[in-house]
This record gives structure tokens, sequence and C-alpha cells, in this order.
């Protein structure tokens, strides 16, 4: 099976940067970051990407709205919420909105790997 094509969103530059580095399964090809929800509808335009990690918080559009957005687009994308927010009602609006998993902030590398293949897995039975 080909790589899943992976777009990083988050407004923190360190952050975008831990999680493009620390993606290391080989499911996975890095293909581009944004640092806003306005940012990622138009890499994901560019890209087509067929997961991607979304903060919540971020400037200009909200992990929420970009979320709704996105799977607008692509009602099969597969979006993991990596946020610091751990209000359960934003976390569960995430989920309505068609966000596949949550991930909580800060997080190791041995997490993120993980959430991000649980969330891949149905696609490789």
């Amino acid at each position: 099976m080909d790589k899943l094509k992976l777009m990083v969103v988050d407004d923190s530059n360190v952050i975008r940067n831990k999680i493009s580095r620390a993606v290391t399964s080989n499911r996975f090809e890095w293909v581009t970051s944004a640092n806003s929800g306005v940012d990622a509808l138009a890499q994901f335009r560019v890209h087509h990407p067929d997961v991607v990690t979304m903060d919540l918080t971020m400037p200009q559009m909200d992990g929420i709205d970009c979320i709704q957005k996105l799977i607008h687009m692509n009602p099969k994308l597969l979006i993991l919420v990596v946020s610091a927010l751990s209000d359960k009602s934003t976390g569960i609006r995430a989920l309505e909105q068609g966000a596949g998993g949550f991930l909580l902030k800060p997080f190791s590398e041995s997490d993120l790997n993980h959430a991000l293949l649980e969330l891949t897995d149905f696609l490789y039975v």
C-alpha cells in the first residue's frame, strides 16, 4: 500500500517541527505543514493529504472550523487532533465534526506514533 500523505497543522513552529520529525512509521510521508486553519485549507488543495494532525487553538480559523471544512472537502480524510485543550466538550465537538482521534499536548514521540497508527489501522486490515 502507498504511504499516507501527512499534513501537520499547528500555529507553533516548534510543534509542527516536533510532529514532522517524530513520525517514524513507514506508513506516513510528511508532505506539508500549515500554521493556521486558513493555511491548512490552502495547503490541502495543493497536497491532498490523507492524514492531518490538527491543533484546535489557532489564529484566523480555529481547528474545529477547519476540521469541518476539510471533512466537507474530503469525507474520508483522517484527522488526529493534537491539542493542549483538555476540555472534554471541545474534544467531543472536534470528533463530532469528523476528527478520528485526540492526542493531548504535551506528547511523546511514542504517543504520537501510537495515535497515528491507531487512527489508520483500519486502512491496513
